[in-house]
């Protein structure tokens, strides 16, 4: 491995993965880091593991084609780095990172951020109880230890991912006590508009409508316009209650619940190197700006896949080529117009459905009741973020400052959506306007036995 590279790529799923294959064709060297032990990212996570035919045929041919991904990605020869993680990025790309419990830091031209997206935190009362759990959560050990519930799972949530989950877990045997659809009602009339869409990205819809009979056909109880979902228990998940459509409370025995409300880009990287970032309606979250190379506000970062703006797979390869092909326009390696004439042409088509998917399952406003703890980390509810909103009248950052909320170590990757929120319905103004925290490194936990390191040598581990 190469100790000076010109180019970071941080994040080796399927836009990193693509952003490396095309560099390196283009004759340039980057260096791609990751957090996990094997590249994939979560929609391809283990896919170089050993595992029977049963669990392989669950999880379906979309996880299948990231194999031949990830086979190409370890062909190219690219300088790879599993098991490292960045926790600090600064201008003039000075980037600090740790793998092996030491840290180092190296200095690059361009960085490409390919970090993907994380679960829309749904906060429920009860959700920090044992038993309860995303979605995401139980799809990761699916995928990474062939394990799946021995008890049947209730489900609660809205979006293409509990289907796919469902069908997942059914066609290996596990049971589903029912599914609690919270989508708001109306779906018919959304995505009215958007016709013309629906007819390009049909193959897309066509594989949601599979996994709706899949479910139908199995018996799967589902509820919609379920909401007011709660965990019940002491020391662990007992029971459940929920109000269906008609106004009746239902509560039933429950060990376990997964949550999942659709996904938002993973922005902290950007809001710490304070990139413009705008607020989508449609999917309910702040986007980072790029231009149509995948070049963020500042000059040399590049963002590519669901990190800038939520469009599944085939699209975050597509955004990885063409952010792959802008560096090396950017660091003077020729005209690259022909390339990327491809890669837009394939952005599109993977996009087609899009608007159709956003249309169908908008972010729910689901009613988030005082006792709900909002940050897991400090252990503060909605009615503590209230309080001090009223009493203070201040912004997410003064909020934090007052509570403490969003402090922790997730940074308000749990509580930042939350809170804005709360603030956007005290304060009675948009959530664009609200904003979010003011992010200070470390980007992600770091010891002091890694900072000591770090003053030892630069030398990678």
């Amino acid at each position: 491995m190469k100790t000076e590279h010109d180019i970071l790529i941080v994040g080796a799923g399927p836009a990193g993965m693509a952003a490396a294959v095309q560099l390196t064709e283009l004759g340039l060297s980057p260096l791609v880091i990751d957090e996990q032990a094997m590249p994939g990212g979560q929609i391809w996570r283990a896919t170089e593991g050993h595992r029977t035919g049963a669990v392989q045929q669950a999880l379906g041919p979309e996880y299948a084609e990231g194999t031949d991904r990830v086979a190409r990605f370890r062909a190219s020869g690219v300088d790879y780095m599993p098991g490292t993680r960045l926790w600090h990025l600064e201008p003039g790309f000075q980037v600090f990172m740790s793998r092996n419990e030491a840290a180092f830091s190296r200095r690059y031209r361009a960085v490409l951020l390919a970090t993907g997206a994380q679960e829309r935190p749904m906060p429920i009362p009860g959700w920090t109880l044992p038993g309860v759990m995303t979605v995401g959560a139980a799809q990761i050990l699916l995928k990474t230890s062939a394990q799946i519930p021995d008890a049947p799972v209730w489900v609660a949530g809205s979006g293409p991912l509990p289907l796919l989950y469902m069908r997942q877990l059914l066609s290996l045997g596990g049971q589903i006590a029912g599914y609690l659809d919270t989508t708001p009602s109306g779906q018919a009339g959304r995505i009215i508009p958007h016709a013309m869409a629906a007819l390009r990205g049909r193959a897309d819809l066509f594989k949601g409508l599979k996994w709706l009979r899949q479910l139908r056909a199995a018996g799967v109880p589902w509820l919609r316009g379920v909401r007011d979902v709660r965990a019940i228990g002491q020391e662990k998940m007992e029971k459940l209650r929920y109000t269906t459509s008609d106004e009746v409370m239902h509560e039933v025995p429950a060990s376990l619940l997964l949550l999942h409300e659709g996904v938002v880009p993973s922005i902290h990287a950007t809001l710490a190197m304070n990139c413009d970032h705008d607020w989508s309606d449609t999917q309910g979250c702040f986007v980072p700006c790029t231009d149509d190379i995948g070049m963020t506000s500042v000059s040399g970062l590049y963002l590519a896949g669901d990190g800038a703006g939520i469009g599944g797979a085939l699209a975050a390869e597509a955004k990885g080529r063409i952010a792959g092909l802008g560096i090396a326009e950017f660091l003077g390696h020729g005209s690259v117009s022909s390339h990327l004439r491809q890669a837009r042409a394939s952005l599109d088509q993977a996009l087609a459905s899009r608007p159709v998917i956003d249309a169908l399952y908008p972010p729910a406003d689901v009613e988030i009741p005082d006792e709900t703890i909002v940050c897991r980390c400090e252990e503060l509810t909605a009615g503590d973020i209230r309080a001090a909103a009223e009493q203070h009248r201040g912004g997410p950052n003064q909020i934090k400052a007052y509570t403490r909320c969003g402090m922790g170590p997730c940074q308000g990757r749990q509580c930042g959506y939350t809170v804005n929120r709360i603030l956007s319905e005290e304060y009675n103004q948009s959530r664009s306007e609200t904003g979010f925290f003011r992010i200070r490194p470390p980007l992600k936990p770091v010891t002091l036995g890694e900072l000591a390191a770090l003053e030892e040598g630069q030398k990678a581990p």
